[in-house]
């Protein structure tokens, strides 16, 4: 079934911050802590960074004083979140005294909007990743302990993470959030993701359906679709049937359990046909 949802564009301030863990460490491999703030899409992209960053032996713990390397995915909407990330980064800094070796860096929409500031005036960080860039975040991380700074935010028009099963931290094995599309081409004059989190790309629907399958077999039962305007979903191949969000909702609808869809911005693009779905 799906739940069609307009929520207002608004943080969730209890997560503010939030570290996000998997379990807590189960051997003497290297410690990732990661903070999120901002919007949901933040929170699901942590999920993603600790998915990739596991491959190369990497497990989250929810003590930074324990961690090898410290990653805040950061919000540049609004100025209390940037404030509120320069404090932690100051708190870190006074760990990264007690052990040089330790990693900290900038990941999301700050790192893409601020880079200069953190990497030579400022001198925070030693590694700032823009939403695009995280694959490379293991190869980054080994220049930085070869004695370099590392920088990529270099935006994509490709990029969906697709082929990443995140991680999922801090679960409450009920609720999960599944990206469906990255960006956004609507140009507000009061927003600043189009030049943060670049255009807008969909992601292929198969994997899009595969992994809500998975969860509902895993046992969750609600599937949260994300992105900055999944309204404006739309996935184009050559010789391929256009699916627009709405076909998806059906694609969706096949499944057992209930998919809960967040209309993330401009609501008025959203198809009647969908709209009717929740009536």
């Amino acid at each position: 079934m799906i739940d069609l949802q307009l929520p207002d564009k608004k943080h969730d301030e209890a997560r503010q911050g939030e570290a996000l863990i998997l379990a807590e460490p189960k051997g003497d491999g290297k410690k990732l802590y990661i903070e999120s703030y901002g919007c949901q899409m933040n929170f699901a992209d942590s999920e993603i960074v600790a998915s990739i960053l596991a491959e190369t032996g990497f497990e989250t713990t929810g003590d930074y004083h324990q961690a090898d390397v410290i990653f805040i995915n950061t919000c540049s909407i609004r100025e209390n979140a940037e404030t509120r990330v320069r404090n932690r980064l100051s708190q870190f800094g006074v760990e990264k005294r007690r052990n040089p070796k330790l990693i900290v860096g900038v990941l999301g929409c700050m790192a893409e909007r601020l880079k200069a500031k953190f990497l030579e005036e400022e001198k925070l960080v030693d590694v700032v990743v823009g939403p695009d860039a995280y694959r490379d975040l293991p190869g980054l991380i080994s220049q930085v302990e070869d004695g370099h700074k590392a920088v990529n935010v270099i935006l994509s028009r490709e990029e969906t993470y697709a082929d990443i099963s995140p991680v999922r931290l801090n679960s409450n094995g009920i609720t999960a959030f599944v990206t469906i599309m990255r960006g956004c081409d609507n140009m507000c004059s009061f927003c600043v993701v189009p030049f943060t989190r670049g255009r807008e790309r969909s992601r292929d629907p198969f994997s899009i359906v595969q992994e809500s399958k998975e969860l509902f077999e895993n046992g969750y039962r609600e599937v949260t679709l994300l992105g900055q305007n999944v309204d404006s979903y739309l996935w184009k191949q050559p010789k391929a049937e256009t699916v627009k969000i709405d076909d998806l909702a059906d694609d969706m609808n096949t499944l057992t359990g209930d998919a809960l869809l967040e209309a993330l911005s401009n609501k008025n693009e959203l198809p009647e046909k969908l709209v009717k779905k929740d009536e």
